[in-house]
Formats: C-alpha cells, sequence, structure tokens
C-alpha cells in the first residue's frame, strides 16, 4: 500500500492530536513496546478506524545508556517515527491483510555482548518477525551474527563498518551510505579549497577505521599529501598527546574519526593546545546540533558527514520530502530530526516496502524483495547490492557556521559554500 503524497496533510492533523493525547513513545520502559500502558497504541484515533488483522513485531537492542546514549536515543526516535507513521496511516498491507507493528526495545548499555544478548532474547522470547539494527558498527557486529545465525532480517542505518558486509551474511542490510565513504565529499571539497597536507586521527574500532582507511584513500585521491596517522583505544578520555603531535607537523587539515565524545576532546583539545587547522573534517558530531548547542563557537568552520538532512532534495510516497520527514518529526519529538534518526526511520521503511512488495512475512520472500529494491525515499534512493549495502545513495558533508550547520558538498546537494580555511 503506498501512501501518497496528498495524504500528508490529512495524516499531519491526525498525528498531531496522536501526540497530544499520548506523547513521545521514546519515553516507554525497557523492554516494552511503544504501545501506551493501557494496551493501546499510539495513534489509536487513526487505529480505530483499521481493521487490522495482525501485528508484526520488530525488536531493537538500542543504547538507552553508555557511551551511545547520545545516538542511541536519536535512533530510537526514528524507529517510533517510522511505527507511529505505520499505525496511523493505514498500517502494512500483507496480500488482503493489513498489519500494524510493535517495536519491542532493550538497553544493550553501548555494550556489545548485551546487544548481541539482546538480540537473542528478542528471537528466543519475543518471537520478533524483524530486527532493527543498534546504534554503532561495534555492537552491530555481534547482533547482525546472532540474526543471520537465526535467519532473522536485521535492517539497520547506523552500523556502517565495511568489514560488516564480508561476511557473506544474507540477513543484514544497510540504508545509510558505507563508512569508508563518510568523508568522500568532504575530502573534495577540502581540496578543491586549497588543502594540501592532512592528518588523521581514529578510535580503533570497526567504524573508525573504516573511516580512516576511506579516508587516507581519498585524501591521496585528491593530491593531498597524509602526514601522519594516529589510533587510540577505545573510550579514551584525553587526545592531547595526540594533537599535540599533529600541531607540531602543521598540517592544513584534521580528520577525525570517532563518535560524538570524540568529537568533543577532538574539539576542546585543539582549543586548549591553541592550535588553529585551516579545516577540521570529524566523521560524528557536526551534523547533531547538540554538539553545537555543546561546544558554541568553538566549533565554528567544523565540517562532518551526514547522510541526510532536511534541505535535501529526496522525496518519496512515504513520508513526503525530506522537508515534510523533518516537520513530521519535529511535531512527534519536539525537537528537528538528526540524521541518525533518519537513518533509523529509513531502515524502518526498508523493511516495510519489501513486506508489501513481497506481500509476505517469510525471511526468504522479504529478503528478495530487499534485494530487488530501487525506491526513491524522504531519505534517498534506497537500492541495495548483492551484500545488502545501499550503493545508490552518496554521502553530504556539512559545516558548522555560526550555529548553522548548513550542507556544503556534495554540489547537487549543497545550500552554502564551504569555508576554508576557516576563519578563527
Amino acid at each position: 500500500m503506498l501512501k501518497k503524497n496528498p495524504l500528508y496533510a490529512i495524516f499531519l492533523v491526525l498525528s498531531l492530536v496522536a501526540a497530544a493525547c499520548s506523547g513521545s513513545s521514546s519515553e516507554v520502559a525497557e523492554g516494552t513496546s511503544e504501545s501506551d500502558t493501557d494496551g493501546t497504541t499510539e495513534g489509536s484515533e487513526t487505529n480505530e478506524q483499521v481493521d487490522f488483522d495482525g501485528t508484526i513485531k520488530v525488536g531493537a537492542a538500542l543504547s538507552e545508556t553508555g557511551k551511545f546514549s547520545v545516538e542511541g536515543a536519536d535512533s530510537r526516535r526514528g524507529y517510533d517515527t517510522w511505527a507511529q507513521w505505520v499505525n496511523t496511516n493505514g498500517g502494512i498491507e500483507v496480500g488482503d491483510k493489513v498489519y500494524d507493528v510493535e517495536i519491542i526495545y532493550y538497553d544493550d548499555e553501548s555494550d556489545a555482548d548485551t546487544a548481541a544478548n539482546l538480540t537473542t532474547k528478542l528471537i528466543d522470547q519475543d518471537k520478533v518477525d524483524f530486527l532493527l539494527g543498534p546504534y554503532s558498527s561495534g555492537l552491530t557486529v555481534g547482533a547482525s551474527a546472532i540474526a543471520e545465525k537465526n535467519n532473522v532480517l536485521m535492517i539497520e542505518g547506523n552500523g556502517t563498518a565495511n568489514s560488516m558486509f564480508e561476511r557473506g551474511f544474507k540477513n543484514l542490510f544497510l540504508v545509510a551510505t558505507i563508512a569508508s565513504d563518510y568523508t568522500k565529499s568532504g575530502i573534495e571539497e577540502l581540496a578543491a579549497g586549497g588543502a594540501k597536507t592532512a592528518v588523521i586521527a581514529y578510535e580503533d574500532t570497526a567504524f573508525p577505521t573504516a573511516v580512516a582507511d576511506g579516508a587516507q584513500e581519498h585524501l591521496e585521491a585528491n593530491g593531498i599529501e597524509v602526514l601522519a596517522v594516529e589510533k587510540y583505544p577505545k573510550d579514551i578520555q584525553d587526545v592531547s598527546a595526540i594533537m599535540t603531535k599533529f600541531r607540531g607537523l602543521e598540517p592544513d587539515i584534521f580528520v577525525g574519526g570517532g563518535h560524538y565524545n570524540d568529537a568533543v576532546l577532538f574539539v576542546n583539545s585543539a582549543k586548549e593546545l591553541g592550535w588553529d587547522p585551516d579545516g577540521m573534517l570529524i566523521t560524528v558530531g557536526p551534523s547533531n546540533p547538540k554538539l553545537a548547542e555543546e561546544l558554541g563557537e568553538d566549533l565554528n568552520g567544523v565540517t562532518g558527514p551526514t547522510q541526510w538532512e532536511a534541505t535535501m532534495a529526496y522525496e518519496g510516497d512515504y513520508f513526503g520530502s525530506a522537508a515534510q520527514y523533518a516537520e513530521y518529526f519535529q511535531e512527534q519529538h519536539g525537537q528537528p530530526p538528526v540524521y541518525q534518526a533518519a537513518s533509523a526511520t529509513a531502515s524502518g521503511l526498508a523493511l516495510q516496502i519489501a513486506i508489501e512488495e513481497a506481500g509476505a512475512l517469510d525471511t526468504d520472500s522479504v529478503r528478495t524483495a530487499l534485494l530487488e529494491m530501487d525506491a526513491q525515499t524522504f531519505y534517498g534512493p534506497i537500492n541495495f547490492d548483492e551484500r545488502g549495502v545501499n550503493t545508490a545513495k552518496p554521502m553530504g558533508t556539512v559545516q558548522v557556521i555560526d550555529g548553522e550547520i548548513p550542507v556544503v558538498a556534495p554540489e547537487a546537494a549543497k545550500i552554502r559554500d564551504l569555508e576554508y580555511p576557516i576563519a578563527n
């Protein structure tokens, strides 16, 4: 059942009523679904008009606490947004039946072993039909192995390390751009601005390693000399030694591969050392308004990759345009979506499209539909290769400029030019 754009205005009115009555599903306690405590599902005003034939149970282990709690919360809001849309906009058609969606969550505490154990629990005890991924490649690696072993499909948008898709798995699908290309458009733009030398620092885990390896290739391909590459252990609390070494090399640009907390360390350390490179490209953080609020003027000029922004010219039959999705998300959660949230919503949406195209709920049929998918969505094009990687969507780059976070690359998506060198 395709949800055409003209329904958007009607649905938005209905969803506002639902939101006012029920609140955000992201507040539901660990181990529960998005249903309200009285047993009804959010958006029940519209659900009363739909004769659902059953419920599709979807499971997700997400980081409510620990290192990835910021990104985990964003991912959960993204999943909830998809489920809310489904349940108040006619459900999912499976042949001649219509189903609603129930998402069962557990807190993986930002721990890989916990994420894997909870994935087992979701499959064995909760009997979920499908899985949505955790946040981060490190947590997705083990969780996806459990899914593969049990022949359960996992669709995800926030675990992008290349190595995960070199294992020959049949049941893992990524809607996002793969990690090795995170820095591609940003590096191309910096090179066009005149950057000649660079240094790279990255966390010694799967995602940052893939980012760093890709960054080195993209830097060299664009004629930028790599002066040094430094890796650091997981959960590091002090990067001053690395940044001191880099300051002495006087590179034009700094590339940092890590997560939100790493971005805080990089920027604060550079400030404390009085080091002002002409450009900084950091993988996770600059696209998130929370980081700009936390670091203020110190983040000015810093660039970072983004899987999605509301200003991008993407549109599809579900949610409408990127801007319409952002408006709907804002009404649901009281804040604009960051790309991690949009990636999560797109993961659920890809699952929904595949189920409807397959007209079935069994793993083999839905997997085939995923592999044959060629969809245009609010998130961008979705077309999976044989690895389960969406190769159709390019990566964007943003730059923090006076508190705003405009897209500056690639050319087709940018809304203003890159500022280089940074005006310090």
